[in-house]
């Protein structure tokens, strides 16, 4: 099996994929329009936007590691099938009150809290899922395909978004979102590959007691030492960067003097920086190794957040773009190899509660940071509380330093404690169709919000 074209060698993954891509699309573009709707129509101010910020992440805070279980004893692709339908439904309500003219920004943030918990149920199982349809060896070129399709998503979309804000097209936004959802469920229900019922955990106490489940999860997610620090840096850094994400368009928009379509066009530009990073981090990975590639990419993209808040109207508005595209490339480059290493390294019948507990924390604190970032807001000013978030951001590489991977070429594949897999060895990162074409990915579950 060749490493550039694995994964699209299985059809049910090209469903997936194809299903994923297009409901990326339609997120992408609203989540450009949800907050600009509310900046522009609605006269929303800091503290507001920080809490819409928030509303769609609190859901990770209230039921992110029992879900982790509950997937874990259940089919998976079912569960993917209604949590797109209910998010299709919520859409479709925006949509109706959008041509009704009776948006606010409490039915936003309802939406928002609504569609989260959908999404939280969605991830759990969707993390578990990918190994259904693919072996083991095309795990990384999927990942590494399903970030392409993303970045891809958050280049084309928000432009579109953007300008539907500006012309006051919220209502088709929200409606093609809706109709993004469903053909991704129509597409996971075209999936013929058979997916094995659950089988009974390890620990046969834990399988009537959901809390040994989660606790047996968690127990296996701070025991280690790979998963605990990355993890750990990846949480910091969410903070951080929920906080300035929740204010930056509050700033584009009244700070710098930036139009919806101009505001569309920077976001979506800087997403070219995913792309870059889905392209070359099977190249970096190979050439320094899996463990040092996300040290690399930790401390060098950090420091770029530190030109956005430089921006100004005019030329100035550069220094946003390239601060935003080198985040954005350093996030998407390390996501892929961490998820590949992940998937690759944690046992199957634990990669439900283990992606949940890290999701847990890591989405859990999205939600503060983005409260956060509101108050800070409100309290310096946009600008000044963007200086503060964006070096908080770029410290936050410093909490890689203090585990194993300070010392390591690789990061380690196999399931821990099993035959061979006791010394790192490297987690196979493939090159991406984009990568590949241009000679040179699970969504990334990194810093900041995706799907």
């Amino acid at each position: 099996m060749s490493a550039g074209h694995g994964a699209l060698r299985h059809r049910d993954f090209r469903l997936l994929w194809a299903g994923e891509s297009v409901s990326q699309f339609g997120s992408a573009a609203t989540r450009v329009l949800m907050p600009l709707i509310a900046v522009e129509t609605l006269d929303a101010g800091p503290l507001a936007m920080g809490v819409l910020g928030a509303a769609a992440w609190v859901p990770w805070l209230l039921f992110g590691l029992p879900v982790g279980a509950w997937t874990d004893r259940m089919r998976r692709r079912p569960v993917m099938i209604v949590c797109n339908t209910v998010s299709a439904l919520l859409m479709l309500s925006l949509t109706a009150a959008a041509w009704l003219e009776a948006l606010t920004i409490t039915q936003l943030t309802a939406v928002a809290v609504l569609a989260g918990t959908a999404d939280v149920f969605f991830r759990a199982a969707y993390g578990a899922y990918l190994p259904t349809v693919l072996p083991h060896e095309a795990l990384p070129d999927g990942n590494a395909r399903l970030q392409t399709s993303e970045s891809v998503a958050e280049v084309v979309a928000p432009g579109a978004g953007g300008m539907l804000a500006q012309a006051g097209s919220a209502a088709v936004g929200f409606l093609a979102d809706a109709l993004s959802f469903l053909l991704s469920a129509v597409l996971l229900l075209r999936i013929r590959t058979p997916e094995e019922p659950p089988g009974p955990p390890a620990d046969p106490a834990a399988r009537r007691s959901l809390v040994r489940e989660i606790r047996a999860g968690a127990a296996f997610l701070t025991g280690d030492p790979f998963l605990r620090t990355i993890l750990l840096c990846d949480a910091a850094m969410n903070l951080f960067l929920a906080g300035a994400q929740s204010l930056s368009i509050l700033f584009l928009s009244r700070t710098v003097g930036a139009s919806g379509t101009v505001i569309g066009l920077l976001i979506a530009l800087a997403g070219l920086g995913g792309v870059l990073g889905a392209m070359v981090s099977p190249r970096l990975a190979r050439r320094v190794g899996t463990a040092r590639a996300v040290l690399l990419c930790a401390f060098c993209s950090g420091p770029f957040g530190l030109l956005i808040p430089l921006t100004t109207d005019g030329a100035g508005l550069l220094a946003f773009l390239v601060g935003e595209f080198c985040l954005m490339t350093g996030v998407v480059a390390g996501n892929v190899i961490i998820v590949s290493f992940r998937q690759a390294y944690c046992p199957p019948d634990m990669l439900g509660r283990v992606g949940a507990g890290i999701r847990f924390v890591m989405y859990g604190t999205i939600p503060v940071g983005s409260v956060l970032g509101g108050a800070l807001g409100a309290l310096l000013g946009t600008r000044d509380a963007l200086w503060v978030l964006y070096a908080g951001n770029a410290l936050c590489a410093l909490l890689l330093l203090s585990g194993p991977l300070r010392g390591s070429r690789d990061l380690p594949a196999g399931t821990p404690g099993a035959a061979g897999s006791a010394a790192p060895v490297p987690v196979p990162v493939s090159v991406t169709a984009a990568g590949a074409d241009a000679g040179a990915a699970a969504a990334g579950e990194g810093a900041g919000p995706a799907r």
